[in-house]
C-alpha cells in the first residue's frame, strides 16, 4: 500500500534527525575510494556526458568513440539520441545511459515513467531521472516517493535520480536521498549541472551517510567535475559514479575547460 504524505513525514524527520546526529561516519571502502591514478578502475566509474541541446550527431558518435576507446562505464544522452548511442556502442561493453524528466524535473509521474520505457525500448541500459523538485521542496513526500517508483518499474534498469542539490537545504538532501532509496533506486545523483551549482564533497558524503542503511544504494557526482583531482574528492566523500563531459580529458590527466557537466 502506497503511503500518503502524512505517513511519509514521521520517517522521513526520523531519517534527517540520524543523519545530522552521525558525526562519526566513516565512508566505506570501495574500489573507486582506492583508486590513485585515471586507470581502467577509474574509467569505470564514468558516465561520459552530452546533454546539450545543440549536440549534432557527429557530436554523439565522437562521444561514443572517446567512451569506447576510454572504455568507459556509460554514455550518458538525452532520449532522442540512446538509439543511435545504443547501435554506435553495441559490443563495446560500454552502456548507454539515458536522462528523464531533464533537466527541470516538472513532469508528470507517468510522462517520467513513459520516457523511461521508451528509453530501455530504444536501448537505454541506465536512467537518470529528475525528481520533483517543487514537490520535494514543499513536503509532498508521497508524490515523490511514488514517481520514482514509477519509473523504477517501467524501466526496469537502474535509476539514479538526480536531486539537483543546488536547491536544497541539507534537510532536503537528506529526504530525497531517503525517498530515492525507499523507492528502490540504484543511485542518487548531485546535480543536472544546467541549474548552477555543481557537485561538492559535502553533497555527496550527507547524501552517502544517508543511503547507508540500504544495500546497493550508491551515490553519483555529477556537474563542474573536469579534472581528476575533483574526481578523487568525489570518490573520497562517498561517490562510485561521476558524470561529466570531460572524460577523455580526465583520461589523459588534462583539466577540461568550459561546460557545467
Amino acid at each position: 500500500m502506497a503511503l500518503s504524505t502524512e505517513e511519509w513525514t514521521l520517517p522521513v524527520k526520523a531519517k534527517v534527525a540520524e543523519v545530522l546526529a552521525a558525526t562519526d561516519f566513516v565512508v566505506p571502502k570501495t574500489e573507486c575510494s582506492l583508486i590513485t591514478s585515471p586507470d581502467a578502475t577509474f574509467a569505470l566509474a564514468i558516465d561520459h556526458t552530452l546533454l546539450k541541446p545543440d549536440a549534432t550527431p557527429a557530436q554523439i558518435d565522437s562521444l561514443c568513440d572517446q567512451a569506447i576507446l576510454s572504455k568507459f562505464k556509460s554514455c550518458c544522452v538525452n532520449g532522442t539520441n540512446v538509439e543511435q548511442v545504443s547501435r554506435r556502442l553495441a559490443g563495446s561493453g560500454v552502456l548507454t545511459c539515458a536522462v528523464i524528466g531533464f533537466p527541470l524535473g516538472a513532469g508528470t509521474a507517468a510522462s517520467k515513467a513513459f520516457e523511461a520505457a521508451d528509453a530501455v525500448k530504444s536501448g537505454a541500459h541506465e536512467i537518470d531521472m529528475v525528481l520533483n523538485i517543487g514537490a520535494l521542496k514543499a513536503g509532498n513526500y508521497a508524490l515523490v516517493h511514488n514517481e520514482i517508483l514509477a519509473v523504477v518499474a517501467a524501466a526496469a534498469a537502474p535509476v539514479k535520480v538526480i536531486l539537483e542539490t543546488v536547491f536544497l537545504s541539507d534537510q532536503e538532501k537528506i529526504a530525497a536521498s531517503f525517498l530515492a532509496a525507499e523507492a528502490g533506486a540504484t543511485f542518487v545523483k548531485t546535480c543536472t549541472g544546467f541549474s548552477g551549482g555543481a557537485a561538492s564533497a559535502e553533497d555527496v558524503l550527507l547524501m552517502r551517510k544517508t543511503v547507508a542503511y540500504k544495500a546497493g544504494v550508491k551515490v553519483k557526482a555529477s556537474a563542474g567535475i573536469r579534472n581528476f583531482d575533483k574526481c578523487l574528492e568525489m570518490f573520497r566523500a562517498g561517490a562510485e559514479r561521476i558524470g561529466t563531459s570531460s572524460g577523455a580529458a580526465i583520461m589523459q590527466s588534462v583539466d577540461a575547460t568550459g561546460g557545467s557537466y
